[in-house]
């Protein structure tokens, strides 16, 4: 964005992360985000937790923010209708294996729900370096018979996995959107999830098991979900399926994103006098040191210019679409 504002062009910034205030990564990260955002044109955030969580850390206005979620295709993401009723209940876990995932949870709830519940298996999709813990779990417990794990999925498989299962668990720590609980309730499965961040906003109330992120907090939506379920109190997959695909269309996200960039197609282009002087609103130090740097830039982009001029490269031409 930095090199494209040198360059006159207009720029728009996704964020689909959440990040904290108080570490010193976290507070180096967001001040050069800071920086970099004071001269982006718009931002696009996956929740309204994620705006709320952007314009607080990298002070943009929030009139700047447009949230529009993620879609999912519910064409290839859809329940097994085929699927024969079992007294056997499987829980899918298809997560990256890291600390900000919370399997430091799972590894705690998983002996606990499987002395409780004979009837209960666990799938879990997902390779990374808490992958040896959930290993020593499955050993110290003798649940090789009761937990699979299947290590890295590629995208194209996940269907093939989720609709194997029963309930999908998400223990994550912190989300901005979460799009596994999403894709896991397209398949027709209960979903049980920590309600962090932005995964309150992904499904309806009906749809999703939400939790304190803590063993306790996941063991009880798990049995929860599991009453349920013996009970009959949940939604049918296919009017699940049916619900979600009118709620998350790639259509729709397109429309929405169209129109930002419509809106930022006809703001001005700032100059470099603008760009310095919100640069120095930003900060006395980090504002002085990113002057400094555009200055720098924009020296660069002036010889470039000179050293191979515009007429001699070939421009990209408008693509017209009846």
């Amino acid at each position: 964005m930095f090199h494209a504002k040198t360059m006159g062009l207009k720029t728009v910034f996704t964020d689909h992360s959440l990040f904290g205030f108080a570490d010193a990564s976290a507070i180096i990260t967001n001040k050069l985000l800071q920086m970099t955002l004071s001269v982006c044109n718009h931002v696009i955030c996956v929740s309204h937790t994620g705006k709320e969580n952007t314009a607080l850390r990298a002070n943009v206005r929030p009139d700047l923010i447009s949230v529009i979620p993620n879609a999912v295709d519910t064409a290839i993401f859809k329940p097994d209708l085929s699927k024969i009723a079992s007294n056997k209940i499987t829980v899918i876990v298809i997560s990256r294996l890291v600390y900000r995932k919370g399997i430091d949870l799972l590894v705690g709830v998983i002996p606990i729900i499987c002395s409780r519940h004979p009837e209960v298996h666990f799938i879990i999709g997902g390779d990374g370096p808490k992958r040896i813990v959930l290993e020593e779990v499955r050993e110290r417990y003798q649940l090789q018979e009761r937990v699979t794990l299947l290590g890295a999925v590629k995208h194209e498989n996940v269907h093939d996995v989720l609709v194997k299962g029963d309930i999908f668990l998400n223990a994550s720590l912190t989300e901005a959107f979460c799009m596994a609980i999403l894709e896991a309730a397209c398949c027709g499965l209960q979903v049980v999830s920590t309600s962090v961040g932005g995964v309150p906003e992904v499904l309806p109330p009906d749809l999703v098991w939400l939790t304190e992120p803590s063993v306790n907090g996941l063991i009880g939506g798990l049995e929860e979900a599991m009453l349920d379920r013996a009970n009959k109190k949940m939604v049918p997959p296919d009017i699940a399926h049916q619900r979600l695909s009118k709620m998350y269309q790639w259509n729709d996200v397109a429309s929405r994103v169209e129109k930002v960039y419509n809106s930022v197609i006809s703001r001005p282009v700032d100059d470099l006098q603008c760009r310095l002087r919100k640069f120095w609103e930003q900060g006395y130090i980090a504002g002085a040191f990113f002057m400094l740097l555009q200055a720098i830039e924009h020296l660069l982009y002036v010889f470039f210019s000179w050293l191979v001029p515009e007429d001699t490269i070939d421009l990209a031409h408008d693509l017209h679409i009846k």
